[in-house]
């Protein structure tokens, strides 16, 4: 069960990645069209950071910062807080969503801490930050019209150190 919870992160990312679906956000690191964005200044919106861990993991993980204001087309960057209060390392990963979720293709992340190992010494602290924009075409988009507020959740995971997964139907 514990091997089919761990391959369910990588399975995930693709699926999420591939479709656009489940508020997956995407990946806006080309610098060339951060450059070039345009902010919408007239298009506040509050976006709030969720952090939750598995049972698997004995991290505490939370966000520093509960909600910052940002516009279409400015960057942010966000910091959450992970601490390993055991006397053992441990490691851990982490997957991520956007609610709403349609909003989730508006949401770019330029640099973050998901869906890659993050070991964690006893009693080790870390910042973990989040850079990230929404994407100008947000506030063209006629069904984000109503939308004010974005809330981005990350949830940490237990990994194994070395344990690699085949993917299901690859050799």
């Amino acid at each position: 069960m514990v091997g089919l919870s761990y391959a369910a992160v990588p399975l995930y990312r693709l699926y999420c990645q591939a479709t656009g679906l489940g508020g997956t956000a995407g990946t806006g690191g080309d610098p060339e069209r951060i450059e070039r964005m345009e902010p919408v200044r007239d298009r506040l919106i509050r976006v709030t950071f969720n952090a939750d861990t598995h049972a698997s993991i004995q991290w505490n993980f939370k966000p520093q910062q509960s909600e910052i204001y940002v516009v279409p087309g400015e960057t942010a960057l966000a910091f959450y807080k992970a601490k390993n209060p055991t006397d053992k390392p441990i490691i851990g990963i982490s997957t991520y969503n956007v609610v709403p979720f349609e909003a989730g293709q508006y949401f770019n992340k330029i640099q973050c801490f998901c869906f890659e190992e993050q070991r964690l010494n006893p009693q080790e602290e870390v910042d973990m930050p989040v850079f990230f924009y929404i994407d100008p075409e947000f506030a063209e988009d006629p069904k984000m019209a109503k939308v004010d507020l974005i809330t981005l959740s990350y949830t940490f995971f237990e990994a194994k150190e070395g344990q690699k997964l085949p993917l299901p139907g690859y050799q």
